[in-house]
This record gives C-alpha cells, structure tokens and sequence, in this order.
C-alpha cells in the first residue's frame, strides 16, 4: 500500500475517534491526556497502569470509554485477601452430571479496570498479569481466549503504601503506558462542580464507535511509516537510558537500571498510535517525544543517589531527551 493509498485510509477510518473523544467529553471534564492515553492503549491493545490519587475520574473515564464502544466493563476492587479464582475463575463440580464445569471470571470483559492493583498479593497480581500477557485463562485442561478487544487498566495511589505489595519490575514492564493522572484547573473544577454536584450526574455515554472498528485501525496503525532516522532516534533514546553516562557523565550515577527491548517496541508501537490519531501515516520525532515519558518511566530503575536529591523519574527521563539529538 502507498503513503498516499494509506493516508487515504487512516482519514476514512479514524474519524470514529474523535466521536468517542467528544462523547467522553460530555461526562469526563478535562483530562484530555488521559482520554488520548486510553485510545492509544486500545489502539496498540496494550495495558495501562494510573497512577493518582483517588477522585481524579480514572474509574469514570474506564466506564465512558467502555460506554462509547459498546464494550463490556469489570472493576475489581484489589484486597489483601483477593484470590486468583475471583478473577479468572474456577471448575464447579456439578453432581446431577458428575463432572466439572468451568465458571468463567469476571476478566472475561472488554475493559477491565484493577482498582489498587498493587493491595492484592503477588499470586493475584500474577494471574491477572498472565492473562493480559497471554490474552486466555487455563481452567483444567481447556483453555479460553479472552474477548477482544481486551484492555486492562490498573490503578495504584502513589501517596498510600500501607499494607500494599510492590509491582516486580518484571512486572511492570509488561504495562504499555504508565499515565500519572493530575488534579484538574481551577477552571476545570468549576465546570466539575457546576456539573456534577448533584444527585444525578451525567455517568452514561451513547455508543459511537464498535469493536470492529477498533481492530480495523488496529491494522491500519501496524502500516504507519517509520522513518530510518526515527528509528535510530528511538533505538538511541533507549539506549541513552541504559547508558546515560556516554551522553552526560553526572546521569551515570542516577540510573541503576534502563530500559527494556520491550521499550524500544512499545516506543515505536505507540507514536504510530499518535500519528494515526492525528490522521498521518507517517511519524514524527514529535510523536515519540510526546509518548516517551509514559512509555518509559516504569522500566527506568533510579539509583539511592537520585533518590536522595528527590530526583524522580520524570525529571532524569527529561534530561536525556534532552541530550539525545533529535532527528
């Protein structure tokens, strides 16, 4: 297919984004990086972990998107005494037939929302991993796929650690973004209260896009070009984070750990996304610029030393932008 045929194409197709842009609008106020992160993830069916403090709409912008595609929606509240079966699912011994049957869980959703991932133990945080990494669960001896498209979005609250069990940086790796959703304006939380400060707000959206198309677009993303020179940009970038000293000698003592080839392809995966979100067909250095920060600040490690001058994740992924030369 031609820039030009593909172009074309992404115009025709990506028009339904905007209407799910503009239906969140009417229940969701502000949080339009938030709204775009989401998209992006559906469009590179890949997972996202938010991070935020409660009442910031994480839940409510899950459940418009949800609204919006005619897509089934599950919450799970995480708990210290969650079990893998409440997820999943489990055999049901039926004895009028003398046999097994399966009980799917509630994961068995388009979009699944893990409320506090990070409260449930390491057995529960790995089987809801397996399956976002496998797309099926294994009851018995058979196993089903779960349904498509499938997206998982964890929270955890960065302020409240009590009682919680750590993400493994295995783990946390296997998320495609990891978005920090903000407090809204003051302008924003005016209109907030002038909206929702009643019985009954607005919660529910019109469906204005389908799973069908969701996976045409999907299609139509893995064929946006790639640039040599951006690739490199990219390859470069990643490797600044394992190697920062080569580019300024003071990053060597701040990183401890950089990031993985799964980096390097979620990087690349997602500023298509963004360039397909925008209606091009091809990437600019703009559009990995844009995703680098939450492509890449969970699989970057800080070292004792950063710590200790309060430097965070952000601020040195920051820096070696800033000294990688851009195309």
């Amino acid at each position: 297919m031609t820039t030009e045929n593909l172009q074309e194409q992404i115009q025709e197709t990506s028009g339904w984004i905007q209407n799910v842009k503009t239906e969140m609008g009417h229940v969701l106020v502000g949080q339009e990086r938030l709204v775009d992160r989401l998209l992006i993830g559906l469009l590179c069916n890949g997972h996202i972990l938010l991070e935020g403090v409660p009442g910031l709409a994480k839940t409510l912008a899950v459940k418009a998107l949800s609204g919006s595609l005619r897509a089934t929606f599950a919450r799970f509240q995480f708990t210290p005494d969650l079990l893998p079966a409440d997820l999943v699912g489990t055999m049901v011994y039926h004895p009028q037939e003398t046999k097994f049957e399966p009980k799917l869980g509630p994961i068995f959703n388009n979009l699944i929302l893990a409320d506090e991932i990070n409260r449930a133990p390491a057995k529960v945080q790995s089987a809801l991993l397996e399956a976002m990494q496998e797309r099926q669960v294994t009851l018995g001896d058979r196993t089903y796929p779960l349904p498509q498209p499938f997206l998982v979005l964890a929270t955890q609250n960065p302020i409240d650690q009590e009682g919680t069990y750590q993400l493994p940086e295995a783990q946390l790796d296997r998320f495609l973004l990891k978005v920090t959703v903000g407090y809204p304006t003051k302008d924003e939380e005016l209109e907030i209260l002038d909206r929702m400060a009643t019985s009954t707000p607005p919660y529910n959206t019109k469906t204005v896009a389908s799973p069908e198309q969701v996976a045409i677009s999907r299609e139509l993303v893995n064929q946006v070009y790639i640039d040599p020179a951006i690739r490199k940009y990219i390859v470069q970038i990643i490797h600044t984070t394992r190697f920062p000293g080569l580019v300024d000698a003071p990053l060597k003592n701040l990183v401890r750990s950089g990031a993985s080839p799964r980096g390097t392809i979620n990087l690349a995966l997602t500023a298509r996304a963004r360039a397909f979100m925008q209606g091009r067909a091809y990437v600019t250095p703009q559009d990995v610029k844009d995703m680098a920060l939450d492509v890449l600040r969970h699989r970057i490690l800080l070292t004792y030393e950063a710590e200790a001058e309060e430097m965070t994740t952000d601020s040195v992924l920051e820096r070696i932008m800033n000294k990688v030369v851009v195309p």
